[in-house]
């Protein structure tokens, strides 16, 4: 006998869900399309403002002013190593703080969480703020990228809920053989929370990456200035004339600010994009075991 395959019946409900989605989807998929498809478009085709879904005219002529602007590039090499060396710092250091407030025979470990969370809730405000970076001298300094973000409440809380999930065992089995609390912070501990780990290195690389305001508060020279800050210039500001000077040297033609605007966004945007899909399966999995177990 033939057996007759049951097909569920769709409501109304699911199927105004799914166009939900598919409309919420595109109105978020969309602005990045655009900015792809103009950055790659002709000078001409880009100057008519239309609206495409596929380049008119294909030319590589805003990509290779932005990747022949030694200005730009040297931005975006800061902001390479500033999403590195920040990323590894702040994770190291949060790990650390989180493991020894983790454990309850720590003395002060109340108030140290009291005083941990005051920083969570409130600021110091932009002029105080300010002013200690100036006396700490980290003005116009590259460390005003990496020190003020060593350390956040909240991903500090996400490493200690995902610490009380490691059994007490493992580590007193670790220290029966000798090892110390570092030996078996570095040895034990650590190497099982790569879930974690990927999930605080995820937070603050994409921080890192994206910030612009710290480059508009803190840094005046170029040489240090993030890429995310000569884009926040060039659109804010529309200070383009340099980089239009340099296209119409190179290309015989003004190229339209806006086709350069488009490339740089899309050069500033993809490697964090591409870096996404790489620890996507540790995200949920290092957020929601510290939130069901915590």
């Amino acid at each position: 006998m033939v057996k007759r395959r049951r097909f569920r019946r769709i409501g109304i409900f699911e199927v105004c869900n799914a166009l939900l989605m598919l409309a919420v989807c595109f109105i978020t998929l969309y602005p990045m399309w655009f900015v792809f498809i103009n950055s790659f478009n002709a000078p001409e085709q880009a100057l008519l403002g239309t609206v495409n879904w596929f380049p008119k005219e294909f030319s590589l002529a805003s990509y290779s002013v932005v990747f022949n602007d030694k200005t730009l590039m040297n931005g975006f090499y800061i902001t390479t190593m500033r999403t590195v060396i920040g990323t590894a710092v702040h994770v190291l250091f949060t790990a650390v703080v989180a493991y020894g407030l983790s454990k309850s025979h720590l003395i002060g470990r109340k108030l140290y969480l009291k005083i941990a969370l005051i920083t969570m809730l409130f600021s110091g405000g932009l002029i105080p703020t300010f002013i200690l970076m100036t006396k700490l001298g980290l003005y116009d300094n590259f460390l005003v990228f990496i020190i003020p973000a060593m350390y956040t409440f909240f991903n500090m809380v996400i490493f200690m809920s995902f610490y009380r999930t490691i059994p007490e065992s493992l580590e007193e089995s670790a220290k029966v053989d000798g090892a110390s609390d570092y030996g078996v912070l570095f040895r034990i501990v650590l190497p099982n929370s790569m879930a974690v780990i990927a999930t605080i290195s995820l937070f603050s690389a994409v921080y890192h990456w994206n910030d612009y305001y710290q480059g508009v508060l803190y840094i005046r020279s170029q040489d240090i200035l993030p890429m995310q800050t000569m884009l926040y210039k060039i659109i804010a500001e529309n200070s383009m004339s340099a980089i239009q000077q340099q296209a119409m040297a190179q290309f015989g033609a003004r190229l339209p600010g806006n086709s350069i605007k488009f490339a740089s966004m899309m050069v500033a945007t993809l490697p964090i994009l591409l870096f996404y899909p790489f620890i996507q399966r540790y995200l949920v999995k290092g957020v929601m075991i510290g939130a069901i177990k915590g």
